[in-house]
């Protein structure tokens, strides 16, 4: 029927809408990300500059490129006076690049393209502010560093071969120890293996974590050569963001 018809195509036209959206090119300084042919990160954040004068474009390109980095690679693609226009949005498509805007205007036409496309613009009336939105974009773009915490440790009382695998019958000496956590199994003080916490349990009942002055069955995975009097210590693995210092 005409109805069904007409059901069918509006239902189609919301797919296709669905899909532009969902394979639109997001550009954004949270969503900066790129990777290489090779799948490789790819450090560099492109701008698009627009400000009041020519003045003002100096002195935000001369800041920007003051900010300390060997990591990342800043690229500004085009820099202008004037308000940004459909022509800039285009570029920053083409480029990946955001655009920033200084005391400038969106004209519609650009708005409604950068809509369309995904891209970013962000407008600015303090040069400060930009700049530090512009270094806090750098700063995710470098590898974080890896921060190693221990949470707790366990002394290995009894050792039980179980289907499952070898479960370490364990006194929580200090902390707590969370199933999914990596650990270092020490012996005498050295460390004689490395693995993760695949299973905890309480008595017969599988649990998170297990707290100091409790017993527990833990079993690990990647290492199969724990023995009595052997320590375990949990740790876990923390991603910190690099600062960049002015």
């Amino acid at each position: 029927s005409e109805k069904e018809a007409r059901y069918a195509a509006e239902k189609r036209k919301l797919a296709q809408k669905e899909d532009s959206q969902a394979h639109r090119k997001q550009v954004s300084l949270m969503n900066l990300a790129q990777k290489d042919e090779n799948g490789n990160r790819v450090k560099k954040l492109s701008l698009i500059l627009k400000a009041d004068v020519q003045g003002s474009i100096e002195a935000i390109k001369d800041a920007l490129l003051r900010i300390p980095s060997d990591e990342v690679e800043l690229d500004i693609i085009l820099s202008a006076p004037g308000n940004i226009n459909e022509s800039d949005i285009l570029l920053a498509k083409a480029s990946n690049a955001v655009v920033i805007g200084f005391h400038v205007d969106v004209e519609n036409k650009a708005h409604a393209e950068a809509e369309r496309e995904g891209i970013e613009i962000r407008l600015y009336t303090i040069i400060f502010e930009l700049l530090e939105d512009i270094k806090a974009a750098m700063e995710g773009l470098l590898e974080p560093d890896v921060v190693e915490t221990v949470v707790g440790t366990a002394t290995i009382k009894k050792v039980m071969k179980l289907s499952s695998g070898l479960i370490s019958g364990s006194l929580v000496d200090s902390g707590k120890v969370v199933r999914g956590y990596e650990v270092r199994v020490k012996r005498n003080g050295e460390e004689v293996g490395h693995g993760k916490i695949g299973g905890l349990k309480r008595f017969k009942d599988d649990v998170k974590e297990v707290e100091k002055g409790y017993e527990c069955g833990i079993l690990i995975e990647g290492f199969k050569g724990v023995a009595e009097g052997d320590v375990i210590e949990c740790f876990r693995k923390d991603n910190v963001t690099r600062r960049i210092k002015m």
